[in-house]
């Protein structure tokens, strides 16, 4: 079954619900900030989309760059940063077995149907 990391206050991500709504198919909403992913399953989720832990990071957060921004940070220590601070992964992941994209813009969607 297909899984989207949602933030209901986001409107990208509101918005790739309702394109997965209009293809008919079938998902699981993970409100990840609520039920926050462990070390373990950001390591699969980057693993999918093919990048590394830093491009899962919305760097403009606050959070972010009065902590973290500027510091030499390994994989582990960036993933630790997105267990501890979940708003800090990039929203909208549609992750489909294997496949994974960040759906901004959202119809990068359709690359994981």
């Amino acid at each position: 079954m297909i899984q989207v990391y949602h933030n209901p206050r986001c409107g990208k991500s509101r918005s790739c619900l309702a394109f997965l709504e209009e293809t008919g198919a079938a998902f699981e909403i993970i409100q990840y900030l609520h039920d926050v992913p462990t070390f373990e399953m950001l390591q699969s989720v980057i693993k999918k989309l093919g990048l590394t832990p830093i491009g899962l990071i919305r760097q403009n957060e606050k959070i972010w760059i009065e902590n973290y921004k500027g510091k030499t940070l390994s994989d582990a220590e960036i993933i630790n940063a997105m267990v501890e601070h979940p708003i800090l992964i990039e929203r909208p992941i549609v992750i489909n077995g294997d496949k994974a994209v960040i759906a901004r813009p959202t119809h990068k969607v359709s690359e994981v149907l």
